[in-house]
């Protein structure tokens, strides 16, 4: 969608994580029409009633996926981003988009996926003092569309103990930097995550939203 146009409905999915809460308040301070996805079904790319989806949430890698598993969410998710549908990660809603993390280390032998729609995995931040909790700035690069507008050194709010570390850096749409410098967000088509919380990270956060959904200042 071009900016300036009206945003069509915007859908969250909620499978129990935390944090949906403040997505819907930023979501409304931007006058952006949104509302919880009553289902995997409502993620069908031929039927569904939402224009984009946002997929944000905060947890631990294996129960976030064994969540999804449950909920039925797994399949419709990947079917979504598969068809090149808008769609926002936000925190785990990042980090799940990889094949694994090392928060997850195989059990008994066998592996814990993640949604695995982007080569890659997630690390542990190599230093002591984890979690990363707070403001941090954050480099976007030249070709990024969430991005576009915000200072080159905008700060957002992280709390996160991993990074995702993709196979295809292309993929990375701006990085921060604790302990070592790391990928802090990616777009690839019409998908797009982020591991800061833009919700959380006042007017660059909402400019960032803003973006995303394609909407102008005065929209």
């Amino acid at each position: 969608m071009s900016a300036g146009k009206s945003p069509g409905l915007i859908g969250v999915i909620n499978y129990g994580a935390g944090n949906l809460g403040s997505v819907m308040n930023a979501l409304g301070r931007l006058s952006i029409p949104a509302r919880f996805a009553a289902g995997p079904e409502e993620l069908s790319p031929a039927t569904s009633p939402f224009e984009k989806i946002i997929f944000p949430g905060d947890g631990h890698f294996a129960s976030a996926m064994a969540s999804l598993e449950k909920s039925g969410y797994t399949q419709a998710i990947k079917g979504w981003i598969q068809a090149d549908k808008p769609f926002l990660g936000i925190c785990i809603g990042l980090q799940l988009l990889f094949e694994s993390s090392e928060e997850a280390p195989p059990v008994e032998g066998r592996e814990v996926k993640g949604l695995s729609v982007i080569p890659g995995t997630v690390r542990r931040f190599p230093g002591r003092k984890v979690p990363q909790i707070g403001w941090n700035q954050t480099q976007a690069r030249p070709h990024s569309a969430i991005f576009r507008g915000l200072p080159d050194d905008a700060f957002f709010y992280y709390i996160h103990s991993y990074y995702a570390d993709p196979a295809d850096v292309s993929v990375c749409a701006a990085e921060a930097e604790y302990y070592i410098r790391y990928c802090s967000a990616v777009e690839r088509g019409a998908l797009a995550a982020v591991q800061f919380h833009p919700e959380k990270s006042g007017a660059a956060g909402l400019a960032l939203l803003r973006n995303w959904a394609g909407v102008n200042r005065a929209g």
